[in-house]
């Protein structure tokens, strides 16, 4: 790395929030607590921010309570304006935020870049869709009176997000709240704060009123989320995060039964027959397995290729993967950066190791990089792989492609289907008509059908199954966000 750029790493670093935002004003966690936040490439701390507990917790829901009359009360087309000043700051700031999210959380600086821009598209959409928030009204079926409908705010919000995706979880809850009329509390994942409080930083420049919005920074999620989740003015909860969690929040939100938003873990099946376009396939599987280096929740985990084209495939597939560069994602021309952490690259390699035991066969990879600072694997690709081996019932959350061979469509749509999760499948094939019974059949709350990438703010991101609950994005991603609210007229 030159100087020149180490130097402007330190500035991006440098110039975001280090505090807590609570009721509009940065400030310190109670007990002047920190924590290092550290760049998964060398290992090494890139800063400290604040580590909030309880009490930051209980003055934070004060702050979003304390808003949210007069937040409910704002023009439609007000909170709209907001959102589309902020949109148009984070396009203006999209190189600084991508190096910013690299630093935290590892993947190539282009991919970041990426990312920021997908992040404002839904600050974009999200912004239109302030102003058609619509109800109803109508004749009673025997004449007597009229049915209202109307749609209000939810209320106080809980959002908690990811870090493999640190901005654009971010905005996928943030747009919709603020564009129904809610306040949020945001808690990021402890590995990539730094993203979220740039976000918070560029809200406030675009015109989000003070108590508002709310971030918490923390190593001690059940101290800050605890409190929350059991006070009765909070109304919602969204998160982002493994199915494990998910469920856990489910149960401590039912003390309160409060709105849940839930995307949670996946297990995406990756279908090609033997009719597809190999080279169309094996793009889109590279970019379905290698987006975000494997750690998505849409990332493709389990490959089912049909026999008469796996050994194909899996050439091409190994030929590809194993040409891209693994580095630091800051340098020129990286294609793989780092996993986040030892414990998510130990993972891998478990699961790796366990497949290979079981009689899987390494085509590349197959092995942690020992060779640099930071927590590297390669792109690797794994042939025949038994239906025992973990990584097809596990997510793999990095850059693992598993090979299993089917024999006709029953087969592999049976295959797919069996798992307990359902977020988002893929399928290549030249076949319309075949095309159209994969996707109804396969237990999916999304279908790439010849795609390797589903993600868009305008179609409703969420799965079935154990993948969660809810919809984000789209038309129907600000419902998550209201309250039907029905009046009887005796008129």
């Amino acid at each position: 790395m030159s100087d020149l750029s180490d130097k402007r790493e330190q500035l991006v670093v440098e110039r975001v929030p280090k505090g807590l935002l609570i009721g509009g004003k940065w400030r310190p966690a109670s007990g002047g607590r920190e924590y290092e936040v550290e760049d998964p490439s060398t290992a090494q701390p890139l800063c400290a921010v604040p580590d909030a507990g309880a009490e930051d917790a209980h003055a934070a829901m004060d702050a979003a309570a304390g808003a949210q009359a007069a937040w409910a009360a704002t023009a439609p087309r007000e909170r709209g304006e907001i959102l589309r000043n902020a949109f148009e700051l984070i396009v203006e700031r999209q190189d600084d935020l991508a190096v910013l999210m690299t630093l935290e959380m590892g993947k190539p600086v282009a991919e970041s870049r990426s990312e920021i821009l997908y992040a404002a598209e839904f600050f974009r959409w999200f912004a239109e869709e302030a102003v058609r928030i619509d109800g109803g009204w109508k004749t009673a079926p025997d004449g007597n009176g009229r049915i209202w409908v109307m749609r209000q705010p939810v209320g106080p919000a809980l959002l908690i997000t990811p870090w493999n995706f640190p901005t654009a979880m971010g905005t996928r809850k943030i747009g919709p709240a603020v564009a129904a009329g809610c306040t949020m509390i945001v808690k990021p994942a402890h590995q990539t704060p730094l993203s979220m409080l740039a976000l918070a930083e560029i809200l406030g420049q675009a015109g989000l009123p003070d108590g508002v919005l709310s971030v918490l920074t923390t190593t001690r999620p059940g101290d800050v989320c605890g409190p929350l989740l059991s006070d009765e003015r909070l109304r919602k909860l969204s998160f982002t995060g493994s199915t494990q969690v998910g469920r856990k929040l489910i149960e401590q939100s039912a003390g309160n039964v409060l709105r849940t938003s839930m995307e949670l873990g996946g297990n995406a099946p990756l279908i090609v027959c033997e009719d597809a376009d190999l080279e169309r396939a094996v793009e889109g599987a590279a970019i379905a397995k290698m987006r975000n280096i494997g750690e998505a929740c849409t990332a493709a985990n389990r490959m089912y290729v049909h026999a008469s084209v796996a050994e194909a495939f899996t050439g091409r597939l190994a030929e590809k993967l194993g040409s891209m560069v693994v580095g630091r994602g800051s340098e020129d021309g990286v294609q793989v950066g780092p996993l986040i952490d030892e414990a998510g690259r130990s993972k891998v390699d478990e699961l790796v190791r366990d497949a290979v035991a079981a009689g899987a066969r390494v085509v590349i990879g197959g092995a942690p990089l020992h060779d640099r600072p930071g927590y590297f694997y390669p792109p690797t690709v794994l042939a025949d792989v038994p239906l025992s081996a973990r990584l097809l019932k596990e997510e793999i959350f990095g850059p693992v492609a598993p090979v299993v061979t089917f024999d006709n469509d029953d087969q592999a749509i049976a295959l797919a289907n069996d798992t307990v999760f359902g977020l988002v499948a893929y399928v290549f094939t030249e076949s319309l008509r075949r095309g159209v019974r994969y996707a109804e059949s396969l237990e999916a709350g999304m279908v790439g059908l010849n795609k390797g990438v589903v993600s868009t703010p305008a179609a409703p991101f969420g799965g079935v199954k154990q993948s969660g609950l809810g919809r984000e994005g789209g038309t129907v991603g600000i419902d998550e966000y209201l309250e039907l609210k029905y009046v009887a007229l005796d008129v």
